[in-house]
């Protein structure tokens, strides 16, 4: 059983939307978002710390502090104006910067690194692949379907996407991997298993036990390997895409092939070999300890198909339902 099976249960039971939810016909919002995480000269994250988002040319001034994690966010820019942003903290230099913003999209400022001492420091900020790559992954991790279940495997600003490293990729996979809502959705799958009698085991608390190690380790076994160690090897990212524009059929179209096509990490679409070799290997690999009875050729494909549809569930209700459930990176 794939970590997806546990996500899509755990979606579909407090999932309170309809799934062809629409805009409604109103017009987007068009205001811009700048972001980013603060930090010490050792790299140590820094709470507290007061970020002031200032125009130059218009009367608009916003202060945020970071949160625990020394992340901020702040939403409602106006696009096209120029923007000063401040970092100051007590007994550390002051950093800054000057942005200008495009429409309906956001910035993630990297290199916010606050240095010991009282001179003012002006920084101009020089973005690689890899600093953007893993403050993306940042805010990822801050994703959550009304706050609570995890969401980080989602894109939702394609134009600003860049490649994941291997470390990245291996960073995404653990984090759900050993995220608490993970379990507890382990828990809830093994219940419904234990009153349906699948598979195999023996009923009562040892039963239970058996099926939560079985899904566990399904779920493990497919988001390590389809989810790190293949797109690792073979340079595809396992992230789903939400595209959030056009018609609805071609959304529907882009959310049923993203079982068979991901983006490659030199930006192509191809034949996505990591997610079908993962739930492939990861049904293998359960035969070591699954009941005799349901190992067998048959079982094996038939749970792999499973997890396909379950896979095109879980793209269509990404694509349509929770884009607009999703509680994405915000200061606490």
């Amino acid at each position: 059983m794939s970590k997806l099976r546990i996500i899509v249960v755990l979606m579909m039971a407090v999932a309170v939307a309809p799934v062809w939810a629409q805009d409604g016909g109103h017009p987007r919002d068009q205001t811009a978002s700048v972001m980013g995480t603060v930090t010490d000269a050792n790299g140590g994250v820094l709470p507290g710390v007061t970020v002031v988002v200032e125009s130059t040319s218009v009367n608009d001034r916003r202060v945020v502090v970071s949160n625990s994690t020394g992340f901020f966010e702040v939403r409602g820019l106006q696009p096209g104006v120029p923007y000063k942003v401040t970092i100051s903290a007590a007994d550390f230099a002051d950093w800054s910067t000057q942005v200008t913003l495009e429409p309906g999209r956001f910035m993630i400022l990297t290199g916010c690194q606050l240095r010991v001492g009282k001179a003012l420091t002006t920084v101009n900020v020089s973005y690689t692949a890899v600093e953007i790559a893993t403050e993306q992954v940042k805010l990822e991790e801050h994703q959550r379907v009304f706050g609570i279940i995890p969401n980080f495997y989602v894109v939702y600003d394609q134009a600003a996407a860049v490649p994941l490293t291997s470390k990245l990729k291996f960073r995404l996979a653990m984090k759900v991997a050993t995220d608490p809502v993970t379990a507890v959705g382990v828990g809830f799958l093994a219940g419904v298993y234990q009153a349906a009698d699948i598979p195999d085991y023996q009923q009562g608390a040892k039963g239970y036990g058996q099926r939560y190690g079985a899904i566990a380790a399904d779920g493990i076994t497919d988001i390590m390997i389809g989810g790190a160690i293949l797109p690792s090897l073979l340079h595809q990212d396992p992230r789903y895409f939400y595209q959030g524009t056009g018609t609805t059929r071609s959304r529907l179209v882009h959310a049923m092939s993203n079982p068979f096509l991901c983006k490659g990490d030199n930006g192509r679409l191809q034949p996505n070999y990591s997610s079908l070799g993962g739930d492939l290997i990861s049904s293998a690999i359960s035969n070591v300890y699954y009941p005799s009875s349901n190992r067998n050729a048959s079982t094996y494909f038939a749970n792999f198909a499973i997890t396909t549809g379950q896979r095109i569930a879980s793209s269509l209700i990404q694509e349509f339902v929770l884009g607009k459930l999703t509680k994405r990176g915000e200061t606490h």
